[in-house]
């Protein structure tokens, strides 16, 4: 039986039409394949099967993302972004954290939100782009001291001074879950692995809790060290980082999955690093288990930055820890002990020591050293494309990263200026993500408040 070719069915000017719209939507077609491959080229963080958020077009994301990236470059005030004080607490800020999730889209959708916690004893959550609060938790029992985010689940959870932890819904401010810790906290971090979101609790007593969340259900808890254990979790989430600045103790190196549910027939899988007395540390971003530590020398002289890589090797029964030493360097002697540790990609390391802000390889090659700041730098945010300050000089200092034939390369762009020094003593943190910077401003009477610089985009 001879088959029929439904374009060759009808008059011929609709068989015409049929061809011509058949030709428009495959040049469509091909159009938006070469804008997605423009794309995938430009920002090789863009998965080949990752479409753009909302309703934008790959055409769209190219351009609006272009634009955003020379804003953020040129960082040019009231034509490149907008800056807005915002005022709400009644007491210091003491940290804040992006609740929204740090994505590139440009529908009208995007949006930028942070929380906060404060002496005041309340959180409050803020949209960065009206400049506004979006909600204030009730009164607590004590000042608020910390805080973390799981932007995934819309999640907030708190600490305050006395080390009772809450789980706040980030819509609206609800509270969900509490958790007493027996003292005060040292340490908080947020652990998002697959086998669900966790929050790991260090407190003063030495002790390391593991939680799940949003219930605060604990799953464990771990004798770490004498006293006010300081954690770090790695970029993958399989390793945490405990270490303390009290003791001699070598810092340790938990498995992550071992938290969950130890006993006495199998506690949680740890190495203890072959060093003593550790200052600072940090993890390698684009490695899943590369670790720089810096601590003191044998004779505890001279300060030295050791990197290890870790695995962990499986066999039936259990779990091993291998340790390996890549690299070593010693800090010069003319350069005062660092207060804040970075890492950048694979091999970078940033120091801030003072209010010089200095670049070294893993092996101990300076790359660079800035001194834009008049005073002591404070905070120290680093992302893939730029890194920021914030100083008690009452600035944010902007970098952008780019690459030569071997290292990346940190270009110094602009500062961010934030009030009057009549009323402000500087700024005592920074954070950013995809449109925004965000600076806490501390005040000469006791009281935060957020200095906000959104980047504006032309959607077309």
């Amino acid at each position: 039986m001879r088959s029929i070719n439904p374009a060759s069915q009808g008059p011929p000017e609709d068989q015409d039409l049929t061809q011509r719209s058949t030709k428009v939507w495959n040049e469509v077609a091909r159009t938006q394949e070469l804008w997605r491959q423009l794309c995938l080229r430009r920002w090789s963080s863009l998965k080949a099967s990752q479409m753009p958020l909302g309703t934008q077009t790959w055409r769209q994301y190219y351009l609006c993302r272009s634009e955003l990236e020379f804003r953020m470059e040129s960082g040019r005030p009231e034509k490149d972004f907008i800056c807005k004080a915002i005022a709400g607490h009644k007491g210091e800020i003491d940290e804040l954290a992006y609740i929204s999730t740090n994505e590139y889209r440009f529908d009208g959708q995007e949006k930028s939100v942070v929380c906060t916690v404060s002496s005041d004893a309340t959180v409050r959550a803020w949209d960065l782009q009206e400049g506004t609060q979006i909600w204030s938790s009730p009164l607590q029992p004590a000042a608020l001291v910390n805080l973390v985010t799981y932007p995934r689940l819309q999640l907030v959870v708190t600490v305050d001074e006395r080390g009772l932890i809450k789980v706040w819904k980030a819509e609206d401010g609800c509270e969900w879950a509490s958790f007493s810790l027996p003292t005060y906290l040292s340490a908080l971090e947020a652990c998002d692995i697959p086998e669900g979101p966790l929050l790991l609790a260090a407190c003063a007593e030495g002790a390391l809790y593991t939680l799940t969340v949003p219930p605060l259900q604990l799953l464990s808890r771990v004798s770490v060290f004498p006293s006010n254990p300081s954690l770090l979790c790695s970029p993958d989430r399989q390793w945490v980082f405990a270490s303390t600045q009290n003791s001699d103790l070598g810092p340790k190196v938990f498995h992550t999955l071992s938290l969950l549910c130890p006993s006495e027939d199998e506690p949680p899988v740890y190495t203890t690093l072959p060093i003593g007395l550790t200052s600072r540390a940090c993890w390698a971003p684009a490695e899943a288990a590369r670790l720089m530590v810096m601590h003191r020398n044998d004779n505890g002289m001279q300060l030295v930055v050791t990197t290890y890589e870790l695995e962990a090797k499986k066999t039936r029964n259990r779990v091993d820890i291998l340790v390996q030493q890549i690299a070593s360097f010693f800090l010069p002697d003319t350069m005062m002990p660092p207060q804040l540790m970075k890492s950048h990609g694979s091999q970078v390391i940033l120091l801030v020591s003072g209010s010089e802000l200095v670049l070294f390889t893993i092996h101990g090659l300076q790359l660079a050293a800035f001194q834009d700041h008049q005073r002591p730098i404070t905070s120290l945010w680093v992302g893939q494309t730029r890194v920021i300050t914030s100083s008690f000089d009452l600035s944010l200092r902007v970098y952008l990263w780019s690459k030569d034939n071997k290292h990346p390369v940190l270009k110094s762009c602009y500062h961010l200026l934030g009030g009057s020094h009549r009323w402000a003593s500087g700024f005592t943190h920074v954070e950013s993500d995809s449109m925004s910077i965000v600076g806490v401003e501390a005040r000469n009477i006791g009281t935060s408040i957020l200095r906000s610089y959104y980047f504006k985009v032309q959607r077309g």
